[in-house]
C-alpha cells in the first residue's frame, strides 16, 4: 500500500509564507508525478502544481510568481514552497503521485489526506 503523508500546513497572515511537504512511502517502482491541487469550500478541486523531472514543473496561473515546486527524489518527497500567500489561497492542499507500483505496468494516482492552509487578510 503506498501512502501520501502531508505536513506543514498553517495559519498565517496575508503576504507570509509557508512550505507544505508530501512524502511517498510504499512499494513504488517509479514516481512519474508529484504535485499539490487544493481545494476551497464551495469550489472545485484545481491542480495547483506538479513536477514531473527537473526542469519540467508546472504551476497553475493563479500562483505563478509566488508558489514554487521541487522535489527530493532520493527521498520520494515534494515540496510546495508558498510566498506572498493571500486569503484567496485558503483552502486544503491535497498531494498527489502518479506512479508504478512494483511488479505492475499501469500507473496508479494516490492522494493524501490533506492539510489546511488558512490565510488571514
Amino acid at each position: 500500500q503506498v501512502q501520501l503523508v502531508e505536513s506543514g500546513g498553517g495559519l498565517v497572515q496575508a503576504g507570509g509564507s509557508l512550505t507544505l511537504s508530501c512524502a511517498a512511502s510504499g512499494t513504488i517502482s517509479r514516481i512519474n508525478a508529484m504535485g499539490w491541487s487544493r481545494q476551497a469550500p464551495g469550489k472545485e478541486r484545481e491542480v495547483v502544481a506538479t513536477f514531473t523531472k527537473p526542469g519540467s514543473t508546472n504551476c497553475a496561473d493563479s500562483v505563478k510568481g509566488r508558489f514554487t515546486i521541487a522535489r527530493d527524489s532520493a527521498e520520494n518527497t515534494v515540496f510546495l514552497q508558498m510566498n506572498n500567500l493571500k486569503p484567496e489561497d485558503t483552502a486544503v492542499y491535497y498531494c498527489y503521485a502518479r506512479y508504478l507500483k512494483l511488479g505492475s505496468p499501469y500507473e496508479i494516482i494516490s492522494w493524501g489526506r490533506g492539510t489546511q492552509v488558512t490565510v488571514s487578510s
